[in-house]
């Protein structure tokens, strides 16, 4: 079978063998429902326990805090359309690079009388801080920022923004869903600067798809958007996908175990990546700003970015065009518009994501292959014209 390597890890992640050995029993012999008394429901409710306290840990936060749920996306809607339901309509402030599960849900609420703020950023990605200062004028309700954007890595001063936004009483959240593994995220440090609320996702982390969690501070008010057997503190009903959790817990565990390490070593392959690709002519997004460790966002002025992709895919490496739940959209991306990226070299971007199975020497084949697709490409160019 024809396997390219994987360098879309922002996109998710192959499955950590330690997290499909924890996952196994509750896929067998251990198929409990969780709010069942007997043995099976008790032994499916410890698992779920000590999953939330895995979680818990590997951010910094209580477990009282971990509210689980079955995606990043189920999160933040839970957060936006929780809180709006609990306030009076006012201001919501959201970044203009956010990932389509803020922005959607946030264009909603304008429906229900909410005024939207899209906050501006700087040509590297980052929120404009004179903006930001507009937006606080306003007295949000609501604010969001993303810790890390999923295409091109930039980091936020989350911690920084939110102690600005604490006079004007918003509940302020983060996405944190990108970050979690690659760097440490610490609730608590963050809660204490003002930030009440986190998005994290298992299948980022080596974990399976179908889980993942809002930490919460106690605090916030906010209502349900699944109403039933009143799981998760009456916030999130349903049957609790117990291997998934199961699963979510242990990559939580490895992902904190490890993220040093893993920093440090995906910025030394990032940094390998960008020198060939610097050294063949690619543009980097958000390069002078602080970014994700494994991150790599460029495009080649006059390349298509989705024949770049499927170019490489035949070749035998498997990268993204931009986001993978907007990769259906011809447009230019959102978040490069938002920096002020021409169009047409926005159209080019490719972002490669690297990861746990990313080694030196696939990049140099990578680099290699690189090279010669775009020397194919350009003679097609020319002959085209």
């Amino acid at each position: 079978m024809f396997a390219p390597v994987y360098f879309d890890h922002n996109a998710t992640t192959p499955l950590h063998p330690a997290v499909l050995e924890a996952m196994l029993p509750f896929l067998r012999e251990q198929y409990g429902n969780a709010s069942s008394r007997h043995e099976y429901g008790r032994a499916a409710r410890r698992a779920v326990d000590e999953a939330r306290q895995q979680v818990a840990e590997a951010v910094g936060a209580h477990a009282t805090e971990v509210v689980f749920t079955s995606g990043g996306s189920e999160s933040n809607n839970l957060f936006l359309k929780g809180v709006a339901a609990s306030r009076r309509p006012g201001v919501l402030a959201i970044s203009a690079v956010e990932h389509p599960c803020i922005v959607r849900p946030a264009e909603q609420l304008i429906r229900q009388g909410w005024e939207l703020h899209t906050l501006a950023v700087d040509q590297d990605g980052r929120v404009d801080g004179e903006d930001f200062v507009t937006a606080l004028r306003k007295k949000p309700a609501l604010v969001s920022v993303m810790l890390a954007n999923n295409e091109t890595g930039v980091l936020q001063d989350v911690a920084g923004l939110a102690e600005a936004a604490r006079a004007t009483g918003a509940w302020f959240h983060s996405d944190a869903v990108q970050a979690l593994g690659k760097l440490p995220v610490d609730f608590r440090a963050l809660n204490s600067a003002g930030v009440h609320a986190l998005t994290v996702s298992s299948h980022k982390i080596g974990g399976p798809k179908g889980a993942a969690a809002l930490v919460l501070d106690k605090r916030v008010e906010l209502q349900a958007l699944i109403a039933g057997g009143g799981q998760e503190r009456n916030l999130r009903s349903g049957t609790e996908n117990v291997p998934a959790i199961v699963g979510f817990g242990v990559a939580c565990g490895l992902a904190a175990e490890n993220v040093k390490e893993n920093r440090r070593r995906l910025a030394d392959l990032r940094q390998q990546l960008e020198a060939g690709l610097v050294q063949q002519g690619a543009r980097i997004f958000g390069a002078a700003a602080e970014r994700l460790p494994n991150t790599s966002y460029f495009a080649f002025p006059g390349v298509d970015g989705e024949t770049l992709v499927g170019y490489l895919d035949r070749a035998g490496f498997a990268v993204a065009s931009g986001a993978a739940c907007s990769s259906a959209n011809p447009e230019p991306s959102r978040v490069l518009m938002a920096m002020g990226v021409a169009p047409e070299l926005a159209r080019g971007a490719v972002r490669v994501s690297l990861g746990a199975t990313s080694t030196a020497a696939q990049i140099d084949e990578f680099l290699g292959v690189l090279k010669g697709t775009l020397e194919r490409l350009t003679s097609l160019t020319a002959m085209a014209s």
